[in-house]
């Protein structure tokens, strides 16, 4: 089972989209937008479900906490920061995007990392990409092609980790890229979401995002003596 007690969710419904604390999420909460009864996590979001506050787009995503329910932030040069996950994307709205997983930054709507699912109508495959911001004030976001030719419905894993020292590597689908992030990044609150963020507003409610996670974790490792002396 994965564990949801350093979670909570938001849903697409309610105005805003409401959240679901940890102790509910944790003790079994389930709706036609999220459920963990089978062991995976089923996440679904129409393109006509309600949005968070400030969104143009509706999601069912996890945000970390601690077990309190209370938001877990942290800043990466305090720890070895690590988002784990095995997952298959089974459905895309018209655009073809769902995002899969961020690093998210406190008190602003512009997340430090996205990383994207990108289904191609045309050849029945997906790209998965990261949208970086290279600082915390640029509005739009740096886009790199991690890895291609991902089908639809099929388990594939990512893994994105940021390090002490501020370099930043995401693996996806058996590729890697990296990079070392501005020291402007240091100094911000920073936390992992991870579900499906449909990039995507129009069209009927069948149409949406769904995402299921087989494997979900996130981790802060203590810094090694050798790291923290840098």
């Amino acid at each position: 089972m994965i564990d949801l007690t350093t979670w909570n969710l938001s849903v697409p419904v309610g105005s805003p989209a409401i959240i679901i604390d940890t102790p509910a999420l944790a003790s079994g909460y389930k709706d036609e937008y999220f459920h963990a009864d089978s062991g995976s996590l089923f996440f679904w979001a129409p393109v006509t479900g309600s949005v968070t506050k400030s969104a143009k787009y509706p999601r069912s995503e996890l945000r970390e906490t601690y077990a309190d329910g209370s938001v877990h932030n942290w800043k990466f040069p305090d720890a070895d920061n690590m988002l784990r996950a095995s997952l298959a994307v089974n459905q895309v709205p018209s655009s073809g995007k769902v995002v899969i997983g961020q690093i998210h930054q406190y008190g602003s709507n512009e997340p430090l990392l996205k990383v994207e699912y990108q289904y191609k109508e045309k050849t029945k495959l997906g790209n998965i990409v990261a949208k970086l911001r290279p600082t915390p004030d640029q509005d739009e976001p740096t886009v790199i092609t991690i890895a291609q030719n991902v089908p639809m419905s099929t388990r594939f894993t990512y893994t994105i980790h940021l390090g002490p020292g501020g370099t930043l590597i995401v693996n996806a689908a058996n590729y890697q890229w990296s990079t070392k992030l501005d020291s402007a990044w240091k100094v911000k609150d920073l936390y992992f979401k991870a579900g499906v963020y449909t990039q995507d507003n129009t069209g009927y409610a069948t149409e949406g995002g769904q995402v299921t996670f087989y494997k979900l974790s996130a981790e802060h490792a203590a810094k090694t003596a050798a790291v923290a002396g840098l």
